[in-house]
């Protein structure tokens, strides 16, 4: 089962996966790099993860980082020791020898070229991950594999700075990254990393022999996928489940997926720049953006910190988003944000130049002038944290699941009603 977010990123995916690895034997992340975060609230405490899967915290999962994923060694590093000085088992986190590897010229590069587009820049997150996908698909990339056998380090990190350092001096007139800076440093990480370091597709494939339930994590939104994103504003990796992303991710066949849930926000967010056709700058932003600000809650990023551009639910992109994943069901989360709320909005189609539109243009200019068509439906302003069925739900909030589901297309098999695992609403088992 692969868990995908439907939306622009956000959507609560690693609360959801912690919730549904509780069924599954091996929980595996396939893309992206530290550039995506998950916020996991569990009776530990709240937890904020980057690289290791949602799954960590059940001891007796096998949790994966596969070869999809962009992996920075010092925050990987730095997640594991945070988890171990809270008690947290590792013993069963396994990195993929064939993950490419951030290096020091990554972060460096994305930091300049950000600064060097300047009011036309991405809104990347600097951490060096867009140019580490670039040198793999360039296949300069440095894997995993490599920082093992310094007699393997040395060549591949001669190789590649000679060309980064033309780059970084030519290109951003920045000062050169020292080799033996560079291989110190990472040599070192190679050393601590190695007892994690094993195949993947084998206890993918392992697992997926034995019957065993496999969870497949992704991370960022599918909004964001590099091929059907709102291109060029997007990530460098492949959110989605689209075009075998999530099975190339841990190195599987597509037809090994029986099935595809995608995580939206009942109301949505984006952060970093580009088209967002619902996105509000009035009073009713702040009341989103704030819900739960007091408990760490509330809409800003995971990794960055930087406050989330908020909007009413987008039925016209997340139903893109539904045919390209080809999902099977929904999860809902956040809907208790709404409780406060008189009245809701979903926009259900665009109008463009006086026309009615309902699929999602490809050209960014187009998408910059679509204007939102909205249907409103009645708030419920009563809390749902407390619910745990569908029936309990107040009426407003279940005609207004109902409503999702017919916009999109697809059924909503789980509602998210608070941070914490166990406030949840289960319509239909996932597994």
């Amino acid at each position: 089962v692969v868990v995908v977010g439907g939306q622009w990123g956000d959507e609560g995916k690693g609360r959801i996966v912690d919730l549904l690895a509780r069924k599954a034997r091996v929980v595996a992340r396939y893309s992206a790099g530290n550039n995506a975060g998950h916020t996991i609230v569990n009776d530990r405490g709240e937890f904020k993860l980057h690289l290791v899967p949602a799954g960590i915290f059940y001891p007796e999962k096998t949790c994966v980082i596969g070869n999809g994923v962009a992996v920075d060694p010092e925050v990987l590093l730095g997640e594991i020791e945070g988890l171990q000085a809270k008690q947290i088992d590792t013993s069963k986190l396994v990195l993929s020898d064939r993950a490419n590897v951030i290096m020091p010229w990554h972060r460096l590069i994305d930091q300049l070229d950000e600064k060097q587009r300047g009011d036309a820049a991405i809104g990347t997150t600097g951490k060096g991950v867009g140019p580490c996908f670039t040198d793999k698909v360039a296949r300069r990339g440095i894997r995993v594999a490599d920082l093992l056998r310094a007699e393997d380090l040395v060549p591949r990190i001669k190789a590649v700075l000679e060309y980064q350092n033309r780059v970084i001096t030519g290109v951003y007139g920045a000062d050169p990254i020292r080799f033996d800076d560079c291989f110190d440093t990472y040599i070192e990480y190679g050393k601590r990393l190695a007892p994690f370091v094993g195949d993947v597709q084998e206890i993918v494939l392992d697992a997926h022999r034995r019957g065993d339930h496999v969870l497949l994590e992704g991370a960022q939104g599918s909004l964001l996928d590099l091929d059907h994103g709102t291109y060029p504003y997007v990530t460098s990796s492949v959110p989605s489940s689209s075009s075998s992303g999530a099975a190339l991710g841990v190195g599987i066949g597509p037809t090994d997926i029986s099935r595809v849930v995608g995580v939206f926000k009942s109301y949505s967010t984006r952060v970093g720049n580009g088209p967002f056709p619902t996105e509000l700058f009035d009073v009713v932003a702040d009341q989103l953006r704030d819900h739960g600000k007091e408990f760490g809650r509330g809409e800003y990023g995971t990794t960055t910190g930087r406050p989330r551009r908020i909007g009413w639910l987008d039925a016209v992109a997340a139903r893109y988003s539904v045919r390209f994943n080809g999902l099977a069901a929904l999860a809902l989360t956040r809907l208790d944000v709404l409780d406060s709320m008189p009245t809701i909005k979903i926009c259900t189609a665009y109008e463009l130049d006086g026309q009615i539109i309902d699929t999602l243009p490809a050209r960014e200019s187009v998408l910059n002038k679509v204007r939102p068509v909205y249907e409103e439906l009645p708030g419920w302003q009563t809390p749902t944290e407390h619910v745990r069925s569908f029936d309990d739900l107040p009426p407003q909030a279940q005609a207004f699941i109902k409503r999702v589901e017919q916009l999109l297309e697809c059924p909503v098999d789980l509602i998210s009603v608070g941070p914490s695992r166990e406030q949840a609403v289960i319509v239909n088992p996932i597994f």
